[in-house]
C-alpha cells in the first residue's frame, strides 16, 4: 500500500478520501488556493501545499502547481476526486512521469472515456446502442450539414459537448431556426470550459430516467458490477438527489430482472473490453415511455462519482479503500467481489443556490450549518449507518463564487425504500443551515430538498427528469 497520497482536490471529496487514507495509516498531502487557505481538508491532512490563487486556473486545474506539490510532498500517490483534473489524461500522465502512481484507470481509459464521440464509438463496437445522433463533431458554419443532420435526428434534440461533463456544454433545441445559435453557444462553452470546442448532436427524450451502474476493476480479470443508482432528479443536467436501487417500476417482476441484469452486464462489458482499472461508472438513459424499455449507453465517468456514498450504504463498503487496493496492484477483496446489496439508500445534495431563479449559486458566509445528533461523517468502515453527512464545511466558512456551491451531501440507508425516505427527510427537517451574503441572507435548497422527498411522484417512485421542472417555484 501506499506510504503518502497527495489529494489533488477540495472540499468534501478531499475530505472523504483523507478519513479513508487515515484509517489505513497512509500519510496525507492536502493542496489548497488562496480561498481554501483555512478550510476543513487542509486542517485535516497530515501538511498541505499552497497551489496559487482562489481560481481554479490558478490552483486546482494548474498541472504544473500540482506537479510541484507532488515533488515537494515527496507523496507515492495522487488521488484526483472527481471534477477538475480527475478525467484528465495530461494530468495523470505527467502524475506517472514523476514516478507517482495516479489512483485511477490508465491515461488510454481516460482518453477513450473523457470524449464521449469516442466513447460511443467504442461502445457501438460491442453492440451497446446509444442515443441516435451524430458520430463526429458539427460545426456552425456548415449549416446545410448541421441541419441536415438535425432533420435526421429529430427534434426536440440535445447539443452536447465532447469533452463535457455535468451538464457543462449541453443546451436542447427545439426547432431548426434556434439550431445554429445553440451550436454556437455550446461550441464557445466548451472551448472555455474544457479547451475542447467540438460538439455533437444528440435525440432528446422527453421523459427518460437517467440511470447509472457502478463498477469496479482490478488487474486481474475481476470486474465487479455494484447495482445501479437513480440519478433523474437533476436541474440543468446536474443531478440533486440519487439513490439505488432504481425504483422504475420497469425493473420489477421477472422481465425488470433481465433488463436489470442487461443494464449491469453491459456496464462490466465495456469496462471489461476497454481493459479498465479502477473505480467507473457507466451511465444510461432509460426510455420507459414505450411497450418495450430501451436502454441507450450515455458515457463513462472514470473517476469516483459525487454520489458514490449511496453505493457504499447499499452495499456496506468503503470505495476508496477499493479504489487505493486496486491502484497499488492488490486484488479485489472477497469483501468485495462477493459484496450483496442490502435496503434502500438515497442520497441528496445541499448546494448554495437559490431555487426560486433558477438554483443561481448564492456564494455567502455560513452563519449556522448544523446536523442531527447520531449523524454519521463520512464511510468510516463501510457500516450502513441511517444517516450519513459528508461535507467539505464548517459554521463561519465562506462558500465562494470560485468553485461549485456545494455544502454538503446528505445520505440515508434503511431497510426499504420507504425508511430510507422518512430517515433522510427526518434528517433534513432536523438539519439548520443559515447563509449571509454582504446584503443579507442568501438561499440554499434545503427546502427544496425537503419538498421533494414529499412529493408524491417521487414517493411512488413513478418520477422522470422532469421532476425538478414539475416542482421549481
Amino acid at each position: 500500500m501506499f506510504k503518502k497520497v497527495l489529494v489533488a482536490n477540495r472540499g468534501e471529496i478531499a475530505l472523504r478520501i483523507l478519513q479513508t487514507c487515515r484509517r489505513l495509516g497512509i500519510a496525507t498531502v492536502a493542496v489548497y488556493s488562496e480561498a481554501d487557505r483555512h478550510a476543513l481538508h487542509v486542517q485535516s491532512a497530515d501538511e498541505s501545499v499552497y497551489l496559487g490563487g482562489s481560481r481554479a486556473q490558478d490552483s486546482y486545474l494548474s498541472i504544473e502547481a500540482l506537479a510541484n506539490a507532488i515533488l515537494s510532498s515527496g507523496a507515492d500517490a495522487v488521488h484526483p476526486g472527481y471534477g477538475l483534473l480527475s478525467e484528465d489524461a495530461r494530468f495523470s500522465a505527467q502524475v506517472r512521469a514523476l514516478g507517482a502512481t495516479f489512483i485511477g484507470p490508465s491515461d488510454a481509459a481516460l482518453a477513450q472515456f473523457g470524449d464521449k464521440l469516442r466513447a460511443r464509438a467504442f461502445a457501438a463496437t460491442l453492440g451497446i446502442e446509444s442515443p441516435p445522433g451524430t458520430p463526429a463533431p458539427v460545426n456552425a458554419a456548415d449549416e446545410s450539414a448541421i441541419e441536415q443532420a438535425a432533420s435526421q435526428i429529430g427534434y426536440p434534440l440535445l447539443v452536447k459537448a465532447a469533452a463535457g461533463g455535468g451538464g457543462i456544454g449541453m443546451q436542447q433545441v427545439s426547432a431548426a431556426a434556434d439550431l445554429k445559435q445553440a451550436v454556437t453557444t455550446c461550441t464557445a462553452r466548451s472551448a472555455a470550459a474544457f479547451g475542447d470546442s467540438r460538439v455533437y448532436l444528440e435525440r432528446y427524450f422527453a421523459a427518460p430516467r437517467h440511470i447509472e451502474v457502478q463498477v469496479i476493476a482490478d488487474a486481474f480479470g475481476n470486474v465487479v458490477s455494484l447495482g445501479e443508482r437513480e440519478c433523474s432528479v437533476q436541474r440543468r443536467h446536474q443531478k440533486i438527489l440519487e439513490e439505488s436501487p432504481s425504483p422504475a417500476a420497469a425493473f420489477t417482476g421477472t422481465a425488470g430482472a433481465a433488463l436489470r441484469a442487461a443494464l449491469h452486464t453491459q456496464a462490466a462489458q465495456l469496462l471489461r473490453a476497454a481493459g479498465y482499472q479502477g473505480l467507473g461508472t457507466v451511465e444510461f438513459l432509460a426510455d420507459f415511455s414505450g411497450e418495450t424499455p430501451s436502454l441507450y449507453f450515455l458515457e463513462v465517468n472514470a473517476r469516483i462519482q459525487v454520489e458514490h456514498p449511496v453505493t457504499e450504504r447499499l452495499y456496506g463498503l468503503d470505495l476508496v479503500e477499493a479504489q487505493l487496493a486496486v491502484a497499488a496492484g492488490q486484488q479485489l477483496g472477497a469483501h468485495v467481489l462477493t459484496a450483496e446489496p442490502s435496503g434502500h439508500s438515497i442520497e441528496v445534495r445541499l448546494y448554495a443556490e437559490d431555487p426560486h431563479k433558477s438554483f443561481f449559486p448564492q456564494p455567502g458566509k455560513l452563519e449556522l450549518l448544523a446536523w442531527p445528533e447520531g449523524v454519521s461523517f463520512g464511510a468510516g468502515t463501510g457500516a450502513r449507518t441511517p444517516l450519513r453527512v459528508d461535507t467539505g464545511y464548517a459554521t463561519g466558512d465562506e462558500i465562494t463564487s470560485y468553485y461549485d456551491p456545494l455544502i454538503a451531501k446528505i445520505i440515508s440507508w434503511g431497510d426499504s425504500r420507504a425508511t430510507a425516505i422518512r430517515l433522510l427527510a427526518d434528517g433534513l427537517e432536523r438539519s439548520q443551515v443559515s447563509l449571509m451574503g454582504p446584503k443579507g441572507p442568501r438561499h440554499t435548497n434545503l427546502e427544496f430538498l425537503r419538498a421533494l422527498l414529499r412529493d408524491q411522484r417521487f414517493v411512488q417512485g413513478e418520477y422522470d427528469t422532469r421532476i425538478v421542472g414539475q416542482l421549481q417555484p
